[in-house]
This record gives C-alpha cells, sequence and structure tokens, in this order.
C-alpha cells in the first residue's frame, strides 16, 4: 500500500486512509514524496526550509507518526527524485494500490483534481485512490499527492468507514479487474456492495413520442439481467458480500457521484491501453466522478475487451 505525500491536509488525508486501508488488507504502507530539481527552485519554505529538505521531512515525520498511532504496522518513508507523475506511477506499480489527496471545492463546484494526480491516474498500471479532506481542511493545497507543496500534517478523510462500496459497471465491457476490486473492497470492510449502471435514453425520450414509460422500463429489465449474468460467478466466489443491483436512468457519472455520498469507497474503471499511442485517458464517466464524488474514488485500469473475430 503506498500513499504519495505533498504535505497539504488532503494528502495527509489520504495517508489517514492509506493507513487504515493497510490494516485492513494486511499490507505494509509506503510513503512517498516526489522532489524534482528545477532552476530557480531555492525558494525557501516557512521557517526557512528548503524544498528538499522538506521532501525528506514530511514523510519521515508522517511515518513515525503514524508508526505511533498504528505499533504493529510496517511503515516506510522515501523521497524520491524525478517528475512527481513518472515517480508515483513506479511506486505504484510495485503496491497492490496507492492513495493520493484531493483538494475539495465546495458541494457546487465539485474537487480539484491537480496535475500530478490526473496524470498519475492516467499512466499507472495499478488502482488509485483519490481521497478528499475533510470540508474546509483542504483548502490551500494543490490537491495533489507527491508534488511540493507548503501545509502541515493534519486534515479528516471525507467517508464514511460504515459506508457501503458502490460499483459502478458498463455493460457492454463490465471488466473484470474492476468487479474484482469492488467485491474485495466489500468483503475486506465487511460492507454491502451496490452495483450501479446507468442509462441515457435518447433524446425522444420524455417528449410524448411512443410508450416512454414501457421502454424505460424494458430498458432497466434488460439491463438488471445482463448485471445478474455478469456478477453471477463474483457472487460465487463471494458470497458474504452484501450485494445490491441498481440499474438506472440517468448519467452514470452522476449517478455514481449521488451513491458516493455516505458510501466508504466508489469504484470505476478505465481502459488500460489508450486509444492512440501516447495518450492514455481516464474517460469521462471516472473524470466526473473523481470531480464531483464526496467519497474516495478507486479508479481501476481494466484491460480492452478482445477484439472481434
Amino acid at each position: 500500500m503506498t500513499v504519495g505525500l505533498n504535505g497539504t491536509p488532503a494528502s495527509m488525508a489520504a495517508a489517514d486512509w492509506g493507513v487504515r486501508e493497510a490494516v485492513l488488507r494486511g499490507l505494509p504502507l509506503r510513503l512517498v514524496s516526489a522532489w524534482e530539481w528545477q532552476p530557480f527552485s531555492y525558494a525557501p519554505l516557512a521557517g526557512n526550509e528548503m524544498p528538499e529538505q522538506w521532501s525528506v521531512r514530511v514523510p519521515e515525520e508522517t511515518a513515525a507518526e503514524l508508526r505511533r498511532r498504528y505499533p504493529g504496522l510496517d511503515v516506510t518513508a522515501e523521497r524520491l527524485t524525478g517528475p512527481p507523475p513518472e515517480v508515483l506511477c513506479e511506486a505504484a506499480r510495485e503496491s497492490e494500490l496507492l492513495a493520493l489527496g484531493s483538494t475539495g471545492l465546495g458541494p457546487l463546484a465539485g474537487f480539484l483534481l491537480g496535475s500530478v494526480a490526473m496524470a498519475t491516474v492516467a499512466h499507472t498500471e495499478r488502482p488509485v485512490v483519490l481521497v478528499r479532506a475533510y470540508e474546509g481542511e483542504g483548502e490551500g493545497g494543490d490537491g495533489e499527492g507527491g508534488e511540493a507543496g507548503g501545509g502541515e500534517a493534519g486534515g479528516g478523510v471525507a467517508e464514511a468507514d460504515d459506508g457501503a462500496v458502490v460499483l459502478g459497471i458498463d455493460l457492454s465491457s463490465p471488466g473484470d479487474e474492476t468487479i474484482r476490486f469492488g467485491f474485495a473492497a466489500a468483503a475486506v470492510r465487511s460492507a454491502p456492495l451496490r452495483v450501479i449502471n446507468g442509462w441515457n435514453p435518447p433524446p425522444y425520450f420524455g417528449h410524448g413520442i411512443g410508450d416512454d414509460e414501457g421502454r424505460r422500463a424494458e430498458a432497466i429489465d434488460r439491463a438488471a439481467e445482463s448485471m445478474r449474468a455478469a456478477l453471477a460467478p463474483w457472487r460465487e466466489r463471494y458470497p458474504a458480500v452484501e450485494v445490491t443491483e441498481e440499474p438506472g436512468i440517468g448519467r452514470p457519472a452522476r449517478l455514481l457521484s449521488e451513491a458516493g455520498a455516505g458510501a466508504g469507497l466508489v469504484v470505476v474503471g478505465r481502459r488500460a491501453t489508450p486509444r492512440r499511442p501516447g495518450q492514455p485517458r481516464i474517460g469521462h464517466v471516472a473524470h466526473a466522478v473523481l470531480h464531483h464524488c464526496p467519497a474516495p474514488v478507486a479508479v481501476v485500469p481494466q484491460a480492452p475487451p478482445p477484439a472481434a473475430a
């Protein structure tokens, strides 16, 4: 379990989430900060501390505090050198999970997902969890894990520890990696799993053309049947997980973000293979959920569907 630190309350919230996740999963915890030398980057931080000194101090002090709170947990701290997205992707490759912080901007504006976090989520081969600080805690930082910045350790995680795990699936390509992650997360928490699929009706729905209500009901029934088929093998593999299937009418990102209120974790997938070489992308649903969902959001890379013969 790895957490990217940059000293902001948002990244400290990610460390707080990460240590509890490491305990749940029985994993060691690795705290990393990324420092990249740049010309004219000698401006001191508070107390005349240089950025390079700061990048060593913050993970070490955070690790010491977490060892004090969790004496049985293996906690290590590292300052790595290089461009933060590259450093974090490399650190994630050696971990089961990477956690980063995201700064809250309010209920209407959503959340700030900085360039480092965005690039890391888009490029990494491992699941990444974006963690929110409590309202009012994350202001003033850039919200990115692994990039130098001011701020003291603190902040809290905007999640309900006993909340359900919410899993979003695309029925055209459900993605085993994403479903596996959602079931495993619910199992380790002994939490219920809400599986959500959203369907956008065609433009003529709601305009008096055809039997709208009948078509909506048919669409939901078809989605429910497809969800049951996609989840059946995972129900057998995780019989203790209480699963609720929730097909719905509406934008998937909106349904998932609304379900995230009070959830312990929201899980979405993204294509691990870019559409064009060198241009990884998060996907519009995952992108919108990352910006608007109040709960921690796990983005799971998934392999593309096999090409048609």
